[in-house]
C-alpha cells in the first residue's frame, strides 16, 4: 500500500460544517507518518520504489473528495502512473459525495479497481454530535446510494470506544450496516492522540478509553453480526509513535489480535453468525 497526502483538508476544518475536527483527530488527519512536502507524483514515486510488486495507491488523511472535480481528477490522475497500481483507494467523508464525484470515481474502474472508504465511525446522531462528526446517518445512506449505483467498493470505517457509546449502541451500528452490501470494515480502537480534543477530555477527567478486554469484546460483537462476505481490513488501531497518551493496551496489536482470536474460538463466534441482511 502507498499512502498519499493528496494536500486536501475536511469541511470540519474550514468551517463548512465544523472547525477543529472530529475530537480524536489530529493536526494531520492520520497523515503523521506522510511527508506533505512532496509532490503526490514524488510520494507515488517514492513508494513504487519500493516495491516489486502490485500496489494499493491510499488517499489518506483528511478528506481526499473535498474539492471541485476537476481538482480531484488533476491529483488522482498525477498519483495514478503506474500499471502496478491495481487499487485507488480514497478516504473521505459521506458528506463529500455527490453525483458528479461519484461518477469521477467511477471513471477510474477501467483503469484500476476503485475502493472508497468512508468514515462513519457510529451510525448513532447522538454519538456523532458527541464526538463533532459534523454530518448524521442521512448523510451516509445518500452517498451509499451514489456509489453503489455505480459499482464502487465501498469500506466503511468504525470506532469502537466512543464517548458515551454503550455496546448496544456498538450492536446496533452492525445491524444498520447490514442494510448495504459493504466490500469492507475497518474496526479501529478509540486511542487518546496528543494535540486532539480528546486529549483535553482525558486530561479533564471527561472521557476513559475501553480496558482491553472491553474492546475485544465490542469487536467479536461487530464481527458476528458483519456479512461474512464482508472483508475486514482491520481490527485495531495504530496511534503515531510518541503521540499515544491512552491505553496503553493499544500498543501491543498482536496481543490484541490474539484475544480477538481466542474469544472467537471460546465463545464459538464466527463472523456473520448473527447476521440478518435487512434493508433501510
Amino acid at each position: 500500500k502507498i499512502c498519499v497526502d493528496g494536500g486536501f483538508t475536511c469541511p470540519n476544518r474550514d468551517g463548512r460544517c465544523g472547525v477543529g475536527g472530529c475530537i480524536f483527530c489530529g493536526e494531520r488527519g492520520a497523515g503523521e507518518h506522510l511527508d506533505p512536502t512532496k509532490s503526490i507524483r514524488e510520494q507515488v514515486e517514492r513508494g513504487l520504489r519500493a516495491t516489486t510488486g502490485d500496489c494499493i495507491l491510499y488517499f489518506q488523511n483528511f478528506t481526499n473528495t473535498y474539492a471541485p472535480p476537476e481538482v480531484l481528477r488533476a491529483r488522482y490522475d498525477a498519483a495514478l502512473i503506474d500499471p502496478r497500481i491495481r487499487v485507488f483507494d480514497v478516504g473521505t467523508r459521506p458528506d463529500c459525495i455527490d453525483e458528479a464525484i461519484a461518477d469521477l470515481l467511477a471513471s477510474y474502474q477501467d483503469r484500476c479497481e476503485v475502493w472508497v472508504e468512508l468514515g462513519l465511525q457510529t451510525a448513532n446522531d447522538d454519538t456523532a454530535d458527541r464526538i463533532r462528526r459534523g454530518y448524521h446517518r442521512d448523510a451516509f445512506e445518500r452517498a451509499m446510494r451514489l456509489l453503489a449505483a455505480r459499482g464502487l467498493r465501498v469500506i466503511v470505517h468504525l470506532i469502537v470506544g466512543l464517548p458515551g457509546e454503550s455496546e448496544e449502541q456498538i450492536r446496533a451500528t452492525a445491524d444498520y450496516l447490514s442494510g448495504f452490501d459493504l466490500f469492507g470494515l475497518k474496526i479501529h480502537s478509540l486511542y487518546v492522540m496528543e494535540g486532539t480534543a480528546l486529549a483535553g477530555m482525558f486530561r479533564r477527567g471527561e472521557y476513559t478509553p475501553p480496558g482491553k478486554d472491553e474492546y475485544v469484546r465490542a469487536v467479536c460483537d461487530l464481527l458476528s453480526r458483519t456479512s461474512p462476505d464482508t472483508v475486514i481490513h482491520r481490527l485495531t488501531g495504530d496511534c503515531p509513535d510518541g503521540l499515544l497518551l491512552a491505553p496503553e493496551w493499544s500498543k501491543n496489536k498482536n496481543e490484541v489480535l490474539a484475544a480477538i482470536r481466542e474469544r472467537m474460538e471460546r465463545e464459538d463466534l464466527v463472523q456473520g453468525k448473527f447476521y440478518r441482511k435487512k434493508g433501510l
